[in-house]
C-alpha cells in the first residue's frame, strides 16, 4: 500500500483570516480558490495543480478554539515549523497575532508553543540537526 500525506486541514471561524496568518508567518502563497469556507495555502515551490502539500482552513460553525494544556477542548492535532532563532520568531509571531498560551513551555531552549489567531496550538523549533548545538 502507498499514501502520500497530500493536505492537513485546520477547523476555524474565519478560514481567510487563518490562512492570512499562516502566509504571513511561513510566507506560502493563498490558493486561488479560497473562500469564506475553506481557505488553503500551497506548499512551498508549489504550482495550482502540483503535487505537494497543502494546508487548509475550513470554517466550522461554533467552532471551539482547543484549550492547551488542559485538554477541556482537545487540540487534537498541531503543526510544527523549524525556525532559525527561537526568540526572534516567537516575536515575530507574537505581532503577526499569535498568542501565548498560559501554561510553562516545557522545553522553552528546543521549542515554544504558540496559538494561532483561532487558538490551534502550534510549535516552532530549533532544527534537528541543531539541538546537538544546543547548551
Amino acid at each position: 500500500m502507498y499514501m502520500k500525506l497530500t493536505a492537513v486541514t485546520l477547523d476555524c471561524a474565519d478560514p481567510l483570516a487563518l490562512a492570512a496568518f499562516y502566509h504571513r508567518a511561513t510566507g506560502l502563497p493563498l490558493h486561488e480558490g479560497s473562500d469564506g469556507d475553506f481557505a488553503g495555502l500551497l506548499g512551498a515551490g508549489e504550482t495550482e495543480g502540483a503535487n505537494g502539500l497543502y494546508l487548509g482552513f475550513q470554517r466550522i460553525d461554533d467552532h471551539r478554539a482547543p484549550t492547551w494544556p488542559d485538554g477541556a477542548v482537545p487540540q487534537q492535532s498541531h503543526l510544527c515549523f523549524d525556525v532559525d532563532d527561537l526568540d526572534e520568531a516567537e516575536t515575530e509571531l507574537l505581532a503577526l497575532g499569535a498568542t501565548l498560551p498560559a501554561a510553562a513551555q516545557p522545553h522553552p531552549d528546543l521549542w515554544r508553543v504558540l496559538l494561532d489567531p483561532a487558538g490551534h496550538p502550534f510549535c516552532v523549533s530549533v532544527p534537528k540537526t541543531r539541538r546537538a548545538e544546543t547548551p
